[in-house]
């Protein structure tokens, strides 16, 4: 995040999906501990108490950038596009 931060010299918004970004809330802490220099601020209580299956904010509400936890159907996607192919 850091180097991504570098290189466009602001960030907006970082997104946590999939597997272990909708489901990991220690990995979500742990990939943003010691990013508050940076602007980036997560609300502890935000990232362990969410509504599953939707797109929540986690970030503190003074936090620049804003950390969300976005859901993703995967085998969904995967079950369209092979359809799609085989057609």
């Amino acid at each position: 995040i850091g180097s991504f931060y570098a290189a466009l010299g602001s960030v907006d918004a970082i997104c946590f999906t999939a597997g272990v970004g909708e489901n990991g809330a220690e990995y979500r802490e742990a990939v943003l501990d010691g990013l508050q220099g940076m602007g980036i601020s997560i609300d502890k209580d935000k990232n362990t108490n969410f509504k599953r299956g939707e797109v929540n904010v986690i970030s503190t509400d003074d936090s620049k950038v804003k950390i969300y936890v976005i859901p993703t159907d995967e085998e969904l996607m995967i079950a369209k596009d092979t359809a799609r192919l085989v057609k």
